[in-house]
């Protein structure tokens, strides 16, 4: 095997069926996800909740660190079929709790089961590439994982505008019910082999509870920083902050605090990109239909901009890995997450000009979409290389737990500073600004902090 990896193809006989599999359960979620952007800013206001913003995105990823964790634990247990299986029902839960909608709370709740299914789903695709796929074909798989991108961003954004501006927002969740039909019906047949086949029995663990106390600490935080001018709001931010650390400490690996060169800085660097990815095109969607009165259909265009240029990035970088054997792949990442430097200062620029902008909001998002697409699998297949046997569950979970907890994080303090800037009348285009600035000093820490990755054995 060692001698022909190079040659053998993520769509070869072996490999074929998982690969589609993964690429479908992938695209369902990522459906879901690029369309709740571009209508969120409208459910909001119709359910009279543009306060809670944030928590739209918050209560999605801060739960999908739970449905990581649980099934990080559990699946070398229940095996993947099983997981996956569970995953997909609590899933279509959230969406149809979601769907009903009559206020904001309830939005948010179904949002949460939402999270939680969708950290679950992934984790089980991850699980799958480390126990499947060679390294050589990983940056290979990673690259069709961000792919399944694709066809959601060619018209889950318009699509979900249409339907918003035209419709109703309901129905851009009714629209993801037979999508994920069809994943199921393709993809269970092929986990249910990998579990016969391959799945080993990994060890438990308590961090099920950990990853419990810092969504419930995360919350704290994010809802004291809400109205931060007023001393409860102090005392809840500082008691989430304390209930935080010690999950931190027990659910990402030894070094992080402090960046340690290797894994360790390669986990805090992704996180980092990642959250000022998420929450600038949540922002960018909320500035164009609220402070440049944009349609959400056009909005949506703009967002698909970005999630295209991720996909020809992540394309390219994997022509690149195959071409070097992997030696630049940290050069790509350094290169990658300066690019989306300079396209969240063309979104600052573009919400800060008093007409137009458009244009800059365009080109920033194609450059920051292209920024991750180059860092994103890169980092992936770096992390990888770090699973000793056993491990493999393991540091899945370290990659979807930073994809979840800093972009959670990150929404939920530019929510936070929208509803400061409201509760100090200031509106809406300030808190967005701030919002935007905070991304900006997020990409540039990652940026800082690429120097220190570094492959296994360097």
């Amino acid at each position: 095997m060692e001698q022909g990896e190079s040659k053998v193809g993520i769509f070869d006989a072996g490999y074929r069926a998982l690969t589609i599999g993964i690429i479908l359960a992938v695209t369902t979620v990522a459906f879901e996800g690029l369309a709740i952007t571009t209508i969120a800013p409208d459910l909001a206001q119709h359910l009279k909740g543009i306060s809670l913003y944030g928590w739209i995105f918050s209560a999605f990823l801060l739960s999908q660190i739970l449905g990581t964790m649980v099934i990080g634990q559990q699946i070398g247990k229940i095996g993947v079929y099983r997981s996956f299986s569970l995953s997909i029902v609590l899933f279509v839960a959230g969406i149809l709790i979601a769907a009903t909608s009559v206020n904001m709370p309830m939005l948010i709740a179904g949002r949460a089961f939402q999270g939680f299914g969708a950290g679950a789903i992934v984790t089980c695709v991850y699980y799958s590439i480390t126990l499947s796929y060679p390294d050589a074909l990983r940056t290979k798989i990673l690259a069709a994982f961000s792919s399944a991108y694709i066809l959601p961003a060619l018209i889950g954004p318009y699509i979900a505008g249409l339907l918003a501006e035209y419709v109703s927002w309901r129905f851009v969740f009714w629209l993801v019910l037979p999508l994920i039909a069809l994943a199921v019906l393709l993809t269970l047949p092929s986990f249910r082999k990998l579990q016969a086949d391959s799945a080993p029995v990994m060890k438990s663990g308590r961090k099920e509870g950990y990853a419990l106390w810092l969504t419930i600490g995360t919350g704290l935080l994010l809802s004291g920083l809400g109205f931060i001018s007023d001393w409860k709001g102090i005392t809840l931010a500082l008691i989430g902050l304390i209930v935080m650390v010690r999950p931190l400490q027990q659910l990402l690996p030894a070094g992080t605090f402090s960046a340690k060169k290797g894994l360790p800085a390669t986990i805090v660097s992704r996180g980092l990109y990642v959250a000022c990815y998420v929450a600038t095109e949540s922002y960018v969607v909320l500035a164009l239909t609220e402070v440049k009165g944009l349609p959400a259909d056009l909005a949506g265009l703009i967002v698909a901009a970005g999630a295209l240029s991720w996909s020809a990035a992540a394309w390219l970088q994997s022509k690149l890995d195959e071409k070097d054997s992997g030696r630049g792949r940290k050069q790509r990442i350094t290169a990658g997450i300066g690019l989306m430097i300079v396209g969240v200062s063309l979104v600052i620029t573009s919400v800060g000009l008093e007409s137009g902008g458009i244009g800059f909001a365009v080109i920033s998002q194609i450059f920051t979409g292209f920024g991750i697409g180059l860092a994103n699998p890169t980092t992936g297949a770096i992390a990888l290389q770090y699973a000793r046997p056993g491990e493999e569950g393991e540091i899945s979970s370290y990659l979807q737990f930073v994809d979840a907890f800093c972009p959670g994080l990150s929404i939920g303090i530019g929510g936070a500073l929208i509803a400061v800037s409201g509760h100090f009348s200031q509106g809406i285009f300030t808190g967005i600004m701030l919002a935007l600035f905070a991304q900006l000093l997020f990409i540039v820490l990652s940026f800082l902090l690429s120097f220190r990755i570094a492959k296994r054995g360097d």
